[in-house]
């Protein structure tokens, strides 16, 4: 297949699973660019390969070599040896008396023939010991906990030998190599190189000193130059070495200018000491090329906004992690097509800090109904836009705007540009410390650090904090060519998680990193120190956080809570972080050490998204059939004919779902109690998943990060569109939408909303629109028109639904009016104003959970569908529960997603003095206003597809 693969045409697409890349001998990998990428947490993933122009002809020649020798089959071109301590090196080979070596090369001239391992320049004799790898050693390493070990000799020079080429052979007792690999050296480079002083660049009074961590590297200077684009440095500096660190110190009027290090060092992709240009791991700052690391001193007030030192104190106020409620919004998205905002503001940071254009408006009736966090998809510089925005290319919206709704055109033209417009979601990570350029008014210089600072200052001053996307899982290139590698560069090998055959992981998309090895644990606290410190944020979302390591989560969140404004100008105990805790690829199941998965994170009060509640109320999951219905989109309530079952086995399905949906909205405790659809007392560890996994995993509400929709996957009333029946009116789809958002706004624990949720917000069904442009991402703050019917999806993560999706989109009553959307909006609002109407909603702890919050219609006699919450308050100065609410003392939610009006009697809520909501009675909504409670019969009247909340005055 590799053969096949390499000799295709220039451009090769495949779909392969997730291990493929994993299958190919590192040199195989090396000579693949990945050019573009997508991630399938289900297993697969389609990328489109670019062989690269390497020089192998020595390596090639080795192959051959190799081919005909004994040792063919663990040749270099693998690293299956792990130097895991000074004194140890772990490799999976058979016991036995044979005889084991060690081999380096200073200047990569290794190679195998039937006598073993030459153009060596030293050679060292291993000992197998007979008792296994140590504990410490497994801890670290747990996928070769079965490896055998080999003592090292303790005299070497180590620091010497981590520079050159290494293999270990092992012969057989006729002297015949039976088998040889290269080195994978985190292990021994942790023990020996593991630092915690200055990196990057540091600005003193009189000097800039330059700080590289690079133990393998041979040598390193920096080319510095006076700007962005001038072909000849003005210097090159030899940075000198110890201890695995290089440095150089220059002259204060460095700064300003641009830099690159020019690194001399082993590469195991080439198997060659390659010069390697890169940027700064620590930079910054950058050219609008992203070629050249700006020396930016960060702390200088020519980049700071005026007021920026004093932005603490006009932060709004967070008591409680509990109180925090996010919407998530892309840069590009919130003004790329908002006319109120000046053309060269448009798409950028700078359109945050428009008091008056609709977008700002629109938040700051966001933050007015009580809205926290805005969280920012990934801000940091990403490959996949340029910064110079006269290389996008654009179409014209007109010619876009001349086809049918259902047309493949448009998505034809705009794919045509996909890779030279202006949009991407930011996944593909260059530098984690440098603001995006392409989102700046001008990407050379300092001005995206200055533009970066007003907007989270501009967010702050209306009521919102800001949080940011972090990607620490992944990178968008390695090797030594590619433009966009960094790390790779700089200490080949290392800052990528690689598998046992010594090739890079790609199970998130691509080029895994190891948060395990130390010096990369260290670069995601700096640089997460860095963003709150110097960009004042307010929250970080983890990427595909259960790629990263528990104890790294861990530290990152004891880091940013030491962070004082006396000390770093932040109050760090008012940051949050949550992220994606989803279990799967080399790190599942702990396979590399204990990872930040969901279930992991019992305890740690770091956030996690829950996937249970979501997939109840939609149905399904993003993975299965797209008609799959679930709690919100009709499922056994109104069936849209796609096959489940028998009525029996529906009905189970809607009750089983609902019983998810309790747990979720009572924070999806694990240990939290209620009756199941059984009519059994469970906790919410013992409600489980079709696989059998526990729904509840959370310890506390602020674990829980509810949603029903994210920027991945279709938006919530594409969803819905597509999963309900044909012919129920565009006004319920509408009421479906914000039922769902109600459970999520209503739930304990943290409820999370994508951008335009509250607008009917539609990408004309497109299930990924990371690449999709401006067409397909369009929110119009107007509230004119939410998207819907732009034309079919783009065709590739699309067209198997295209005979689903075109006769919707063809079908003109599915588009809601401008009327739709202005009562989504203010419905969406009432919702929040709600929530923030009493702490009831926003219990700070799994026991007030569990001692206030009741379900009603439970057991095997409910009304099928129906979901009736009560939370119950103390009185003051009345022994038992404390009281919280000093103007409600019992609330009752009730969820009736069922398209009949629902009765609901129960005799624990009668002789209650419960009105509905005055939210909910002063609404535009005038069908909740329909709702009603009778006290003598503990009865409440619910109107179809409806929450409705009933209060308690005191």
């Amino acid at each position: 297949m590799c053969a096949n693969l390499l000799s295709s045409t220039p451009f090769s697409t495949i779909i392969a699973p997730a291990d493929f890349t994993r299958s190919l001998p590192p040199t195989h990998s090396a000579r693949l660019q990945l050019s573009s990428f997508t991630r399938y947490p289900s297993g697969f993933k389609l990328a489109t390969y670019r062989p690269l122009n390497l020089r192998f002809s020595s390596t090639m020649a080795l192959q051959n070599q190799c081919e005909n020798s004994s040792c063919s089959q663990d040749s270099l071109f693998y690293s299956r040896a792990f130097w895991v301590t000074k004194s140890i090196i772990a490799w999976n080979v058979g016991g036995g008396e044979d005889e084991c070596y060690l081999y380096a090369s200073r200047k990569a001239a290794l190679c195998v023939d039937d006598d073993g391992i030459q153009g060596h320049d030293v050679k060292i004799k291993l000992e197998r010991t007979n008792y296994g790898l140590p504990q410490q050693v497994i801890e670290k390493f747990p996928h070769i906990r079965d490896y055998a070990a080999f003592e090292v000799p303790k005299t070497l020079d180590f620091q010497s030998l981590v520079k050159c080429q290494l293999a270990v052979g092992i012969f057989n007792s006729d002297g015949k190599c039976a088998s040889a690999t290269g080195l994978q050296l985190p292990g021994i480079l942790d023990e020996l190189f593991s630092y915690t002083g200055p990196l990057g660049a540091i600005f003193a009074t009189e000097a800039v000193s330059l700080y590289l961590w690079a133990p393998t590297a041979q040598a390193v200077q920096a080319l510095i130059y006076k700007s962005p684009s001038e072909v000849d440095p003005v210097e090159i500096v030899q940075l000198k070495e110890l201890d695995g660190v290089w440095s150089a110190k220059g002259p204060r009027h460095w700064e300003g200018c641009y830099y690159v290090y020019e690194v001399s060092v082993y590469h195991p992709s080439t198997l060659r000491i390659e010069k390697c240009v890169s940027n700064d791991p620590y930079a910054r700052g950058l050219s609008a090329d992203g070629k050249r690391t700006l020396l930016v001193n960060l702390d200088s007030d020519d980049v700071k906004p005026e007021g920026w030192d004093n932005l603490q104190h006009e932060k709004p106020k967070l008591l409680s992690f509990s109180d925090v409620s996010i919407y998530e919004l892309h840069v590009r998205d919130f003004s790329a097509n908002d006319p109120t905002v000046p053309h060269e503001f448009q798409g950028g940071y700078l359109a945050f800090t428009l008091q008056d254009s609709a977008g700002v408006q629109h938040l700051k009736k966001l933050s007015s109904a009580g809205v926290t966090h805005v969280h920012l998809l990934p801000t940091f510089q990403f490959a996949g836009v340029e910064d110079e925005k006269d290389k996008w290319k654009h179409i014209d919206i007109e010619i876009l705007n001349s086809f049918p709704p259902d047309s493949e055109e448009q998505q034809a033209l705009i794919t045509s540009i996909q890779d030279e417009d202006g949009y991407n979601w930011g996944y593909n990570p260059v530098l984690w410390g440098v603001p995006k350029g392409s989102y700046a008014s001008n990407a050379n210089g300092p001005c995206r650090i200055v533009e970066f600072r007003k907007m989270v200052q501009a967010l702050n001053r209306i009521g919102l904090r800001v949080v940011l996307d972090v990607v620490y899982n992944h990178l968008n290139a390695s090797g030594h060519i590619d433009d966009f590698s960094v790390l790779d560069k700089i200490v080949p090998g290392y800052f990528l998680r690689r598998n046992v055959d010594g090739g890079i992981e790609h199970s998130t998309c691509v080029n895994n990193t190891a948060s395990e090895h130390f010096m990369v644990e260290r670069l995601i606290l700096d640089d997460l120190k860095c963003w709150a410190v110097d960009y004042k944020v307010d929250g970080f979302r983890f990427d595909l956080m259960g790629h990263i390591m528990k104890r790294t989560m861990l530290k990152a969140k004891s880091l940013l809570n030491s962070l004082s404004t006396e000390n770093n100008g932040v109050d760090g105990s008012s940051i949050y972080i949550y992220g994606e805790g989803w279990d799967f690829g080399e790190v599942a199941n702990n396979g590399r050490g204990i990872n930040a998965s969901q279930f992991n994170l019992f305890g740690s009060g770091i956030g996690s998204f829950n996937d249970r509640i979501r997939d109840a109320l939609l149905g399904g999951s993003p993975f299965g059939h797209p008609l799959h219905q679930g709690f919100v989109t009709g499922l056994y309530l109104e069936p849209n004919g796609h096959d489940l079952g028998d009525e029996a086995n529906v009905k189970r399905m809607l009750t089983v779902s609902t019983d998810h949906i309790q747990v979720g909205m009572a924070a999806n405790l694990k240990d939290f109690v209620l009756t199941n659809c059984d009519g059994q007392q469970v906790k919410g560890s013992d409600v489980l998943l079709h696989d059998g996994k526990p729904v509840g995993y959370a310890s506390s509400p602020i674990e829980t990060v509810n949603y029903v929709s994210a920027h991945d996957n279709e938006t919530l009333f594409d969803i819905i569109s597509l999963k309900t029946p044909k012919d129920i009116s565009v006004e319920e789809r509408c009421r479906m939408n914000h039922l769902a958002t109600s459970i999520i706004a209503l739930s304990q624990g943290i409820p999370f909303f994508h951008a335009g949720d509250e607008m009917l917000r539609s990408k004309s069904i497109d299930r990924d629109s990371y690449n999709s442009g401006d067409w397909f991402n369009r929110l119009d703050f107007s509230y004119n028109s939410n998207n819907w019917g732009v034309g079919l999806p783009p065709k590739e993560k699309n067209e198997r639904n295209w005979p689903l999706i075109k006769p919707r989109l063809a079908d003109p009553s599915y588009k809601p009016q401008k009327s739709h959307i202005l009562a989504a909006v203010e419905n969406f609002l009432n919702l929040m104003q709600i929530r923030y109407s009493s702490p009831l909603f926003r219990l700070r702890t799994a026991n007030s959970i569990q001692e206030r919050v009741r379900f009603h219609n439970t057991g095997p006699s409910w009304i099928p569908g129906l979901i009736v919450m009560s939370i119950e308050d103390g009185h003051q100065e009345v022994p038992g529960l404390s009281q919280l609410d000093p103007i409600y003392s019992y609330i009752v939610v009730i969820i009736n997603p069922c398209p009949t009006d629902v009765s609901f009697a129960n005799p624990a809520l009668r002789e209650k003095s419960l009105q509905l909501h005055p939210v909910q009675m002063n609404s535009i909504d005038d069908v909740v206003k329909n709702s009603t409670y009778d006290a003598s019969s503990g009865c409440f009247n619910v109107p179809a597809r409806t929450t409705s909340v009933f209060v308690e005055p005191r």
